[in-house]
């Protein structure tokens, strides 16, 4: 009997043992992996009586505070510009926030009070330069699927430099302005429709916002009464001027749709305190002509 006390009782030790060493392993190879993702912050300083300004390279889309030690607001009419400073006076504790960008970058921040900061301005760009970012992962957005929105950016940065006319005769002129459709391309259901602006006039298009909409082909030429409006999920570039005697090239990224044969899709760049407008008409088998990025042709 004591023989048999004795074997289970080892029999117990070694189990312990190995759990304990199996538990060890299991915490310690966590926590490499841990290491291995996790995403260093940026130190900065805050102050009450001034406010610290953080340059993005692309347009804030979420902010996220640690404490309520922190005030923060994007500045007006820049998008990519965070304003940060203490709420309250010497808070000693350390606290940070977060942001997330439109180009799918997460940015973290470590923030200390400092009566008398050294800087109050920050430009992400160049502190990205002094710290390791190759662990640091994209934001996926839910309207881009499965796509990051660096490989979106990529992609409308190849179709824009490429600069290929696939179609032709898909346009308007008049009052000095022409807007014409150059490309619709097709990925993971997602179309990217490739526009061009040329300025004939001297007289500077001021550009108020670009529309897609589907119509009843009887309503196209009229007052349009029943319409479905598609919003871009993304512009390559920002909708500005376009100057006399000059040409601006766009990319507008949509979510894949088709249209019936009694429809088409009005594309309609409107003048911002003009009456320059115009409009571009497509069919459904406009949109069934859309190439694919992944064609090995459109790389070469």
């Amino acid at each position: 009997m004591k023989t048999t006390m004795k074997n289970i009782i080892l029999v117990l030790v070694l189990v312990i043992g190995y759990s304990t060493k199996f538990e060890g392993q299991v915490t310690v190879n966590n926590a490499q992996k841990l290491n291995l993702e996790k995403i260093d912050p940026y130190p900065i300083e805050v102050t009450y009586s001034k406010t610290s300004h953080l340059l993005f390279p692309s347009a804030i889309r979420y902010v996220d505070l640690g404490s309520e030690y922190l005030i923060a607001s994007k500045a007006e009419d820049a998008e990519n510009v965070l304003r940060v400073k203490a709420s309250v006076r010497d808070f000693a504790e350390e606290t940070n926030f977060s942001v997330i960008t439109e180009d799918g970058h997460f940015y973290n921040f470590n923030v200390l009070y400092n009566s008398w900061p050294v800087n109050t301005n920050y430009n992400l760009l160049e502190m990205q330069k002094g710290i390791n970012r190759e662990n640091s992962n994209d934001v996926l957005f839910e309207e881009l699927g499965k796509n990051s929105p660096s490989l979106v950016d990529e992609l409308m940065g190849t179709i824009y430099k490429k600069d290929k006319y696939l179609i032709k005769n898909k346009g308007a002129r008049s009052y000095g302005i022409e807007f014409i459709l150059k490309g619709v391309y097709v990925d993971d259901g997602k179309f990217y429709f490739h526009t061009q602006v040329t300025n004939c006039s001297y007289v500077t298009f001021h550009v108020d916002f670009v529309t897609f909409k589907v119509v009843d082909k009887k309503l196209a030429k009229r007052t349009v009464i029943q319409e479905r409006t598609l919003n871009p999920l993304r512009i390559y570039k920002p909708l500005d001027e376009i100057k006399g005697k000059t040409v601006e090239r766009n990319i507008f990224l949509l979510d894949q749709f088709t249209i019936a044969d009694d429809k088409v899709l009005l594309i309609e760049i409107y003048e911002k305190n003009g009456a320059r407008h115009q409009l571009i008409k497509l069919k459904n088998s406009d949109l069934l002509k859309a190439k694919l990025i992944k064609d090995r042709k459109f790389h070469n």
